[in-house]
């Protein structure tokens, strides 16, 4: 499907459909349908009785082995999710074996005697040695062969990829575009996870991640060293990344910010008081230190530190910020 934010795009790659590249590269926010407008793209390349502007028709053949996802022309790669292992802590990656299983298989001919069609998914994933491995099937693809990159980071991904694709950016709904779609799936909350997502309408529903934030935003608020060390074995317990505490503590300490120069929060808007309030008794250059302290680790969100211990220190480092130590 195409969301209703993106049919301007789709009109436009419609209109030079008979000059399709080898290669598109999709970017923008994550969370706003990128990957359901390379999936709707990829239907329609192998549809057999194509509609108005090109949309597949969802009733022949390949468009019914497509919503079966059996479609034999029609391949896929995504960061690989071992079974039976906890990879909620782990970095996951589309690896060099997965991309040479991949080129070996597009070396055939077509199945069903048309288009094959590759979605990767999102391409930064893709870990230095497969993006040069994909890199030499760009270089010279096979015939009739089409690459649909997807990427929610595109300065991640390699200058010499990113050259070989016509490039499309996706943008995001508008908020009350966002908002309408929320309310219309019925979500609670909406506008306070609106906010908090940044505006990306897509997000993933998790009401136990939304109940260990709101305990993490009551103790931002009135920090204290004993609730400190519970809170940090309560996250550890969930087994969730780093990544996740340092996204929340970001968002909050920018809003700081903001509330330090007079500003409303962006992220936080129904904390708006104890915001404001935290801003006012608090310095800039501590904040800025803090912030810095956040940014070092952010390249560990994944690694195997001890995430209990980690938070412990930064939501110490928070308590001085507070407390203006």
């Amino acid at each position: 499907m195409i969301f209703s934010w993106h049919q301007p795009q789709w009109q436009q790659l419609a209109a030079s459909w008979q000059t399709q590249p080898n290669a598109w590269l999709f970017t923008g926010k994550e969370n706003t349908g990128k990957t359901a407008f390379a999936r709707h793209l990829a239907q329609a390349l192998l549809c057999e009785s194509p509609q108005a502007e090109h949309h597949p028709c969802g009733h022949c053949p390949s468009c019914h082995l497509f919503a079966k996802e059996s479609h034999p022309d029609f391949y896929e790669l995504t960061p690989e999710r071992p079974e039976g292992e906890n990879t909620a802590r782990k970095l996951l990656q589309i690896k060099i074996d997965a991309v040479r299983t991949l080129i070996e298989d597009i070396q055939l001919t077509s199945v069903r005697s048309g288009r094959r069609v590759v979605l990767i998914h999102p391409a930064e994933s893709m870990n230095i040695q497969a993006a040069n491995s994909l890199l030499k099937a760009l270089e010279e693809p096979p015939a009739d062969v089409i690459f649909l990159l997807v990427s929610h980071s595109r300065d991640k991904l390699l200058p010499t990829i990113k050259s070989r694709c016509r490039q499309m950016l996706l943008p995001a709904p508008s908020y009350s575009e966002a908002l309408a779609y929320l309310k219309h799936q019925q979500i609670e909350n909406a506008e306070s996870l609106l906010a908090f997502h940044s505006g990306a309408p897509l997000f993933e529903v998790s009401p136990e991640q939304d109940e260990l934030r709101r305990q993490l935003l009551e103790l931002l608020a009135t920090p204290r060293l004993l609730a400190i060390l519970d809170y940090a074995a309560l996250f550890d317990k969930q087994k969730l990344p780093l990544a996740v505490l340092l996204d929340w503590l970001h968002k909050w300490l920018l809003d700081v910010g903001l509330a330090q120069q007079n500003m409303p929060p962006l992220y936080y808007p129904t904390h708006t008081e104890t915001i404001r309030q935290t801003g006012k008794k608090t310095r800039p250059d501590k904040l800025f230190s803090l912030i810095a302290t956040l940014n070092r680790l952010s390249p560990y969100g994944y690694h195997t530190l001890s995430v209990k211990m980690q938070t412990e220190a930064l939501l110490l480092d928070y308590l001085s910020f507070w407390q203006n130590k």
